[in-house]
Order: C-alpha cells, then structure tokens, then sequence
C-alpha cells in the first residue's frame, strides 16, 4: 500500500480565503482593538490611534525581513530592549555529588564484573603517559 508523502510542509494552509490562520488573528486582533479605540475614544483620537494600530497589525500579517516573520523581529527587538547590555560572566556553582549520583555508580560496580574492568597501577599510567607523549612528539 503506497502512502502520500506530504510535500511542502513548511508552507501555512490557507484557512480563511486568502489568509493563514495566524494572518487571520493578527488582522482580527488589530481590528477589534481598533474597534474598542472608536467606541471608548472620541474619533479624533480614534484615528490618531487606528492607524498606528492598523499598520502594526498589517505587518505581524504580511511584513517580512530578510525572510523573517516581523512577529520575530519585534520579538528580537523587546527581548534585546529588556535585556541587559553588558555581559558579566557568573560562575556557575560545581554540584556535589549526590547520594543519588553514589548509588547509580555503585550499581554500575555491582553489574560490572570486576574481571572486565582493567586494573591500572601507577607505573602502568606512567607509561601510557609517556608513550603517548613520544607519539605526540613524533607527530
């Protein structure tokens, strides 16, 4: 049995006529701001906050830059004005470890036979240390 592969998946269904879902929100949102703005304001003022409104919610809608939703510019933008400018680093405290991490490494003890794991003395360290630097040295 042949099943269809989805092909551009990347793409928003249009929902509503010519519209994605998220379109349609944006422009609704706007509206129905602006619609709050006429009953609560007098039209003077109205207009002079309708069109600011109106333009905001076009370009969440439609406006892209460099190929990026504008939702994510503002998003970029709110997120680089709140945060703060100079970058201190702040050490980050070792944790210990916990009588959790001591269990779990004592039931790998107990699963390993103790045949398996190698036994390393000093002197066997020390040689694999300087073999290992003649090697890098020769390299």
């Amino acid at each position: 049995m042949r099943f269809q592969v989805p092909q551009f998946i990347e793409i928003e269904s249009k929902i509503f006529g010519p519209l994605t879902f998220k379109q349609f929100i944006y422009l609704a949102g706007g509206a129905g701001l602006i619609f709050l703005v006429h009953v609560s304001l007098p039209f003077f003022l109205t207009v002079m906050l309708a069109v600011p409104i109106g333009a905001f919610a076009v370009a969440l809608a439609f406006y892209k830059v460099n190929n990026r939703p504008f939702i994510k510019i503002t998003e970029s933008a709110v997120r680089y004005g709140l945060s703060p400018k100079i970058y201190v680093w702040k050490k980050e405290k070792i944790k210990k470890a916990t009588s959790i991490d001591q269990l779990k490494a004592d039931e790998i003890k107990e699963k390993v036979p103790a045949q398996f794991l190698p036994k390393l003395t000093k002197s066997k360290l020390k040689e694999l240390s300087w073999s290992l630097d003649i090697k890098h040295n020769i390299k």
